[in-house]
């Protein structure tokens, strides 16, 4: 369909939720460092709206549906429900309920952390998921896997070595990386993770409270795999406060040797990172790398 016979998202609202919607209430909103977002009202309710002209973002935009959804079906960290989602005049979009924050507190981020090990509780036999999704704007590979050390090896450390070694990091980064691409195994004897439900990119600014100051979890890039990823990355930019992993802890304890793990999981966002925006992350990642081969040399 020509793109001026396309849809507006207020038509595509409107026609969804029975409610009239008018592009005269858009009004921009914080949370779109890779898409735009709006805000949408109508007399009854407000919706949040992701849009972005990328060709790629139909398949971004399937990929975030389905994790939502899936994430939703556990009934543990709540995570806004998915409106619709589809083609508009400016390119694709992703209508979600709309939810007012409010502050966060103690209690709160206890309930995240108790929350979070129940989602986490959601396994499977294999790692990865059933779609390739994406984390920021890096493609995530999630080709299904039942060896977690093979999995987090070749899906996550060498497709972020093999991007840094186009965008010119240099051999003593990619080389170096390779090479522990090809030890990861010795961080996971005798451990065995399981396959659980993972939001992906659990980042400070990807989680909030609602208005009765219950945890929302939002921006996923959802597979399966070592429960230990996400705890790990909420250590990498912070946001998270003691009772988040006191609750946590209580509710499912993790592994001893998780403090040993926990850089090697932090590199994968630390590259993706310099792919990102380079700068320096270059030399975080080499510091990384060089601090986990001194781990098993």
């Amino acid at each position: 369909m020509p793109s001026s016979e396309r849809s507006s998202v207020a038509q595509a609202l409107t026609q969804a939720l029975g409610v009239r919607f008018d592009e005269r209430s858009r009004h921009s909103v914080s949370g779109g460092s890779i898409n735009s977002a709006y805000r949408y009202s109508s007399a009854q309710q407000s919706v949040f709206v992701k849009t972005s002209a990328e060709p790629r973002a139909e398949k971004m935009f399937d990929a975030e549906t389905a994790g939502l959804r899936e994430l939703a079906e556990v009934q543990a960290v709540r995570v806004p429900q998915v409106i619709l989602h589809g083609r508009c005049r400016e390119g694709w979009f992703l209508a979600l309920e709309w939810i007012n924050f409010g502050a966060s507190s103690r209690s709160s981020e206890a309930a995240l952390g108790e929350q979070l090990a129940w989602q986490h509780r959601k396994t499977r036999e294999c790692h990865g998921w059933h779609l390739d999704n994406t984390i920021g704007s890096t493609p995530q590979i999630n080709t299904p896997c039942k060896a977690w050390a093979e999995f987090y090896g070749n899906r996550r450390l060498k497709f972020q070595l093999d991007l840094a070694a186009r965008n010119h990091a240099g051999a003593d980064l990619v080389d170096r990386g390779y090479r522990l691409c090809e030890q990861v195994r010795a961080f996971f004897a005798p451990y065995e993770p399981a396959a659980s439900l993972l939001h992906g990119d659990l980042w400070g600014g990807n989680w909030r409270c609602d208005e009765e100051g219950m945890p929302v979890i939002f921006d996923p890039a959802v597979y399966y795999g070592d429960r230990e990823t996400d705890i790990a990355m909420t250590r990498l930019f912070g946001g998270f406060g003691q009772a988040f992993y006191a609750a946590y802890e209580s509710t499912w304890p993790l592994d001893p040797d998780f403090e040993v793990r926990l850089p090697l999981y932090n590199l994968y966002h630390v590259l993706n990172h310099y792919n990102l925006f380079g700068g320096s992350y270059l030399s975080q990642a080499k510091n990384m790398i060089d601090a986990l081969l001194a781990e098993v040399s």
